[in-house]
């Protein structure tokens, strides 16, 4: 059992507050300043090895300020991973844009997306994505992610808050799966759920980071027949773990 002081409310506050301040801004105002150091990113991630015009278009077309805490909007656009509350971050954008490339995405694929944060991944893919389907264990960041795909009007994101380590479930009858592309936003300790390799078409491509904490790995898994799949690395990374059930975000339980 762990002791919970006044340090332990402290973290459990500034964690709450750091959720508030990640909400929807108005998108219609125009923003100079953020157009000028979201072309200088762009220009930043072509030098830095990512070619797909694709992939850099729909980086420069999401806006990554409405994502993040306000507090940190003037680093919106730096190459840095961002702190979003319950210890989780948006990968910096240079991640973001080589797992995108390394999916290989095209307007004509479903997408399963494991770890939707507060939706900036998710958005991006839906820039090249026909469809995007993505789950988020934790109930205030899923609620938030919902908020935001609302307020720029996207609409071809389906969210749901779940154990993704299980993939897409079936509801009332339907079936999602199987997906052309999955993308896995958090570290598998050894290789990733079962369930997600089985939601994946033949042909597939899966991008998920593996390994423990200083040794993670980004992996590029791809189904080549029903109980066959090549794996190649792309890249060490640093993630949160991949973890089980829906988090129970309360201030009775702290948080790690």
């Amino acid at each position: 059992m762990r002791e919970r002081g006044e340090q332990g409310k402290i973290t459990i506050q500034y964690v709450l507050v750091l959720i508030q301040e990640v909400k929807p801004t108005p998108v219609n105002a125009p923003d100079t300043i953020n157009s000028s150091k979201k072309i200088r990113l762009v220009m930043a991630l072509r030098n830095a090895g990512i070619q797909d015009t694709d992939v850099l278009s729909a980086i420069e077309r999401v806006p990554r300020e409405h994502f993040i805490p306000n507090t940190m909007s003037d680093q919106a656009y730096e190459d840095i991973a961002v702190p979003i509350g319950l210890g989780q971050t948006i990968s910096q954008p240079f991640v973001v844009a080589k797992m995108t490339e390394a999916l290989e995405v095209t307007n004509l694929h479903k997408v399963l997306e494991i770890g939707t944060g507060t939706g900036y991944q998710a958005c991006v893919l839906s820039k090249i994505a026909r469809r995007v389907y993505t789950i988020e264990r934790h109930k205030p960041l899923h609620a938030l992610a919902e908020e935001n795909f609302k307020a720029l009007n996207i609409r071809n994101v389906t969210t749901l808050c779940g154990d993704g380590m299980r993939g897409w479930p079936t509801i009332q009858g339907m079936d999602q799966a199987p997906f052309d592309r999955i993308i896995v936003t958090a570290a598998a300790r050894e290789k990733p759920p079962e369930k997600l390799i089985e939601q994946l078409n033949i042909g597939g491509i899966m991008i998920a980071p593996v390994g423990v904490a200083g040794h993670q790995m980004l992996k590029r898994y791809k189904k080549e027949a029903e109980d066959t799949y090549s794996v190649s690395d792309i890249m060490p990374v640093r993630f949160v773990p991949l973890l089980p059930d829906i988090a129970r975000d309360t201030s009775e339980q702290g948080i790690a």
